[in-house]
């Protein structure tokens, strides 16, 4: 590994990866870490991607990480009514269910190809300041600590990210933007292959459960919380199972993994920059408030940031104002989606079962 380079990347998942091959690609010398010994791995996510995503951030289609393709998306409430909406109306989460660990290790391979140096097992510790600026990264590469200078450090360390904290940008949640969730992923289950399916109401407080089709009889099937709801650790896989063991398309269903983990489902923070520092994808807080989703804007908020850091290093200007750019970038492409749907989440969370059903009833004789 060198000691120095233009922009250090933390965290190879797709907004970092993203993030580091557009700025190798502008010409800057762009390191990217992983704290993990495999990209990929270890990921909570549904695994829903828009195809739209794909054009916009020219990432090649490679049909090894596509585990199917959807038509649409059904909210189904409490008492069973269902509204329907085609893919074009379905949102950021709608289009491919993905092989994440496959996707994460293709987005990497593109990075890697622009340019990026990538090492794997290599976990930042802190940020390194001399005089009140920033000058790199202390690390532990495969166990060995080291120190490595940059200008430029673009925080993609997902939702327990540290960059943030360390650069002192406010990325701390109120309870109620928080969800806990538990996804098994199911076999020998009853699915439609061609539609992601979400339910509201009392079976997930808070939250909302979810299926996202991976073939004809497996799915991604998991449940979020608000982190208000919870009491104990072991709630969400509680809520989970009893809503499993309720549904008869279930009732032969297998268990072939399960992931946990919290998200935020927040409004857009008022900053994700500051001197020397970007944050994107969940350590932006950038996850859809409404599905959970993610992937679409990691990768979206890390092609803007990486083409913002390659330019900055050209013109020698890493500061807070500069990366406005990176601001007006990101938020012209989410921020008013991303405000609205949490808004939506915020009068979701009070509505009773009965008030669901109701509302699901309407959407669906509307269209």
């Amino acid at each position: 590994m060198d000691k120095e380079y233009d922009v250090i990347v933390v965290g190879a998942g797709p907004g970092g990866s993203t993030a580091a091959r557009y700025a190798a690609m502008g010409g800057a010398k762009t390191l990217l870490i992983e704290k993990r010994q495999e990209i990929g791995t270890h990921v909570r996510c549904g695994e829903g991607l828009a195809r739209g995503l794909l054009d916009q951030a020219k990432i090649p289609i490679d049909r090894t990480w596509i585990a199917a393709e959807m038509d649409g998306a059904r909210v189904i409430s409490p008492g069973g009514f269902t509204f329907e909406v085609d893919e074009a109306k379905a949102g950021n989460e709608v289009g491919y269910v993905i092989e994440r660990d496959l996707f994460d290790r293709a987005l990497a391979k593109l990075a890697g190809e622009a340019g990026a140096h990538i090492y794997i097992k290599t976990a930042a510790r802190s940020i390194i300041k001399e005089n009140g600026k920033i000058v790199g990264l202390k690390i532990i590469s495969q166990g060995e600590p080291m120190e490595v200078r940059c200008k430029i450090i673009i925080g993609a360390d997902g939702y327990e990210s540290q960059v943030g904290r360390w650069a002192g940008i406010d990325t701390n949640l109120a309870e109620s933007d928080i969800m806990t969730c538990v996804q098994y992923r199911l076999t020998n289950i009853e699915v439609d292959p061609k539609y992601t399916e979400f339910y509201a109401g009392s079976s997930a407080p808070g939250g909302y459960i979810w299926i996202f089709p991976k073939s004809a009889n497996t799915a991604n099937v998991g449940l979020g919380l608000g982190a208000h709801i919870v009491k104990e650790g072991g709630d969400p896989k509680r809520y989970l199972d009893a809503w499993i063991a309720k549904n008869p398309k279930m009732k032969n269903a297998q268990q072939l993994d399960m992931i946990a983990g919290g998200c935020s489902i927040n409004a857009p923070l008022d900053s994700v920059v500051c001197d020397q520092v970007m944050l994107v994808g969940d350590a932006a807080r950038m996850i859809d408030p409404m599905t959970g989703g993610g992937i679409a804007h990691a990768c979206l908020s890390g092609m803007e940031a990486g083409k913002v850091a390659a330019e900055a290093i050209k013109l020698g200007d890493y500061s807070k104002e500069f990366f406005q750019k990176y601001e007006k970038a990101w938020r012209s492409e989410l921020e008013e989606k991303l405000f609205r749907n949490w808004m939506a989440k915020e009068k979701a969370m009070t509505l009773s079962d009965e008030t669901f059903d109701t509302l699901i009833s309407l959407l669906d004789k509307v269209g």
